[in-house]
């Protein structure tokens, strides 16, 4: 004879749907995006990177690139400066201030998601 199952804990019972809804809610939404997050952590580590060494890191294309490109520098979370070396246009981005704050509370966000998930 089977033994019974232990009834899962409704989370609507224990308070963390409620967590978990504010958390949602409170996610950047902008960084949240799996490539937009990519661009952001790739120059949290680096002081700038060119268009082509974040495509190619990245392993994505011009056009995906440049769309989310756009995105974080329109909300100043990254800067975009254009050269060119000799001929050739030269693409740079950095992260900015606001955009290293904004990664940083994203960060912080997860982490205490992630906690409250393994406190259950």
């Amino acid at each position: 004879m089977a033994e019974p199952r232990a009834a899962r804990p409704d989370p609507e019972d224990s308070g963390i749907a409620h967590v978990l809804r504010q958390d949602a809610l409170e996610l950047d939404r902008l960084i949240h995006e799996r490539m937009r997050l990519a661009i952001v952590s790739a120059l949290a580590v680096n002081e700038s990177l060119t268009f082509n060494e974040l495509k190619r890191l990245l392993e994505t294309t011009d056009g995906n690139l440049s769309v989310h490109a756009r995105k974080l520098e329109e909300a100043r979370y990254i800067t975009c400066t254009k050269t060119f070396e000799g001929r050739l246009p030269r693409t740079e981005y950095r992260l900015s201030p606001a955009g290293r704050q904004a990664l940083e509370r994203y960060l912080e966000h997860m982490e205490a998601l992630i906690r409250t998930m393994r406190d259950r």
